[in-house]
């Protein structure tokens, strides 16, 4: 075996907390500014990578093991429900995406695949779309999982990087079929229940929303305390 073969066969076996070291130092020391050769500028090397990690072949602490990283990250709800071309069910698992601080090759990403058991490297161009992509929000077609089971390590933000103007209006109108349906009288009522219930409402009531949908509530209740109005029969002639 080559010097080379055993340094990436003892790389292979190293521990979480020895990729943690690596992947810290590698963060917080200053790298070479690339090469502006053309063609070949920041050639194989990347911040974003993504896996999948399936429950029967996972280490037992996967994830203490990628929490021990310290690399932000993303894990997605288990996929359970999504469904082959051909109509079979997929196997049931789990997308991971990995955000490194600075760029990193394939080799040093597949160090934290490994620690994690995940099958499988692929770099991630557009974080949005792929974190996105974790609950198949822009895929309708497909499964649909809750972003509130999305799990989020050292610092990661999922709301923060994968929010869109569009989302605001969409749970806006969420929130007023909710409060008309259900005959929510009360902003308080109603902020309790986002609290307790719906994770995504009460980030939209306490960043931007409040003052509309408590002047909604106000309305809608004052409009079904009034009477209606009764409709008069026709006379014939």
């Amino acid at each position: 075996m080559s010097e080379k073969q055993k340094e990436e066969s003892v790389s292979a076996k190293a521990s979480p907390s020895s990729i943690s070291e690596k992947v810290y130092n590698n963060n917080n020391t200053k790298t070479a500014k690339p090469s502006t050769t053309k063609g070949t500028k920041g050639r194989g090397r990347l911040r974003n990578f993504a896996t999948v990690v399936y429950p029967e072949s996972a280490p037992e602490n996967w994830l203490e093991r990628l929490d021990e990283l310290h690399v932000p990250a993303f894990v997605s709800p288990l996929h359970n429900q999504d469904i082959n071309p051909d109509g079979s069910p997929k196997k049931p698992h789990w997308h991971i995406l990995i955000m490194f601080a600075g760029v990193k090759t394939r080799e040093q990403a597949q160090e934290v695949i490994d620690a994690i058991g995940g099958v499988g490297c692929e770099s991630v161009s557009t974080v949005r779309g792929y974190a996105r992509y974790l609950v198949h929000a822009d895929n309708p077609e497909k499964a649909q999982y809750s972003k509130s089971d999305v799990k989020a390590f050292s610092g990661a933000d999922y709301d923060a990087i994968t929010h869109l103007p569009t989302d605001d209006v969409k749970m806006i109108r969420e929130m007023m079929e909710y409060i008309r349906v259900n005959q929510i009288t009360g902003f308080a009522m109603f902020a309790d229940i986002c609290a307790r219930d719906h994770e995504d409402w009460f980030r939209a009531l306490v960043t931007k929303s409040a003052y509309f949908i408590k002047e909604y509530i106000k309305s809608l209740t004052w409009e079904t305390s009034q009477p209606q109005p009764v409709q008069e029969e026709p006379v014939e002639e």
